[in-house]
């Protein structure tokens, strides 16, 4: 059995409209060679003709590549297995085992709610939340969904967005409506619903939609003032200390404090899987942060704060809960915040924010920070980071003579 080559390649026989060439999998075997089409196409400044592969500066790079990926990793899996069953093959015969069976051209509206269904199968009720406003307002905007993916081009985006700036909807909040689209997108061509030459994202760039993020970072000496503040309200108290134990254990968010058990405390140190991007996160545990745990220690309670209860039985009622207890928490620190003048309104959020912000001030490189956060990225750590001060860039323009 002679010896099978599978790539993919930029095709330069073929030249379409726009400029770009169609990427193909080229099979060879028996000095014959099939070229399939994977229904995507590339400007060739963008690919590397040396690696068969999209440039670093190529757009959408990633959903690129993942559909490379997915499909020579299809026609591989294949390979192997006749070469392992001891059984001989053409070209042809390798194409026709995994021609697939025609892909139903679900509309926006059904693939939306085959998603929402499975990320609340999937318990991932905060994300399903997402894409339910997400069609919410695709239906405000356009009164029904009963469109195909092809229909939602350059011009039907740029109506989506005038029809958010005309309610007055900031930036950000738009960018985010329009991520989860692209997102619903992106899926869509990777099942094979929609082509991705059809690809509105190409020329719509999300990112100018976005404005600068609002610091939510304070500085230290803020953090020292709400940590020592005083007061009798135990509920206020218990608002400190969730802010407090945030702020001592890596940033630790809301979510991820409220899950916390007797098993997340191993050899002085705090374990857990972050609930967002399920990454193991193991941090050392400050005296002053067991304080806290300590103060709410309760023998009937599995969880280390009375957040959640073994009472929380669902995922469903685990999530109304946290969402419930979060608001008060975090009407009461906007209170305190206000009592100590604090430049911008006081959430848990902050302690997270204010973490990163002040081991970067002192000095630690950034990916550790990233490490302890939890974060998938630099770039999602970098958001974080409050821009430093007049004081601090001033020293630093000393260094220049």
């Amino acid at each position: 059995m002679n010896s099978t080559t599978i790539n993919v390649v930029c095709y330069k026989s073929k030249k379409l409209a726009n400029g770009e060439n169609p990427l193909m999998i080229r099979i060879c075997k028996d000095r014959k060679t099939k070229y399939i089409s994977l229904g995507i196409s590339i400007h060739p400044q963008y690919w590397n003709f040396t690696k068969n592969a999209p440039k670093n500066s190529c757009p959408n790079k990633e959903l690129i590549q993942k559909i490379i990926n997915d499909n020579l990793n299809k026609y591989s899996e294949l390979l192997l297995t006749l070469k392992a069953s001891n059984k001989d093959f053409t070209v042809s015969s390798l194409i026709e085992n995994l021609n697939p069976v025609a892909v139903k051209k679900y509309t926006v509206l059904e693939l939306l709610d085959i998603h929402i269904n499975q990320l609340v199968q999937e318990d991932r009720l905060g994300y399903a939340s997402v894409f339910k406003e997400l069609k919410r307002a695709l239906l405000d905007f356009n009164k029904h969904l009963n469109i195909h993916f092809s229909e939602i081009d350059v011009q039907w985006l740029k109506n989506y967005e005038n029809y958010f700036r005309q309610r007055k909807l900031g930036g950000n909040t738009i960018s985010i409506r329009f991520r989860c689209l692209r997102t619903l997108y992106n899926m869509a061509i990777e099942k094979g619903i929609v082509k991705y030459e059809h690809y509105p994202f190409r020329i719509y760039k999300i990112s100018k939609l976005q404005q600068e993020t609002i610091k939510r970072a304070i500085k230290k000496e803020d953090i020292i003032k709400i940590i020592n503040y005083n007061t009798t309200d135990k509920n206020v108290q218990f608002a400190i200390d969730l802010f407090s134990f945030s702020y001592y254990c890596g940033g630790i968010n809301f979510k991820d404090i409220a899950y916390l058990t007797k098993d997340s405390i191993i050899e002085n140190k705090l374990a857990y899987y972050r609930k967002k991007t399920k990454k193991l996160i193991r941090i050392p545990i400050k005296e002053v942060a067991m304080d806290i745990i300590k103060k709410y220690e309760d023998p009937n309670n599995m969880y280390l704060f009375p957040v959640l209860s073994n009472s929380h039985k669902t995922e469903l009622q685990r999530n109304n809960r946290l969402h419930k207890i979060l608001a008060i928490v975090n009407i009461r620190l906007k209170r305190v915040g206000k009592e100590l003048n604090l430049p911008i309104p006081l959430t848990t959020y902050c302690a997270r924010h204010s973490y990163a912000t002040t081991l970067l001030r002192a000095g630690v490189n950034i990916a550790l920070i990233s490490e302890t956060l939890g974060h998938s990225d630099l770039k999602t750590t970098q958001i974080y980071l409050a821009g430093f001060d007049n004081e601090q860039i001033e020293k630093a323009m000393d260094n220049l003579l």
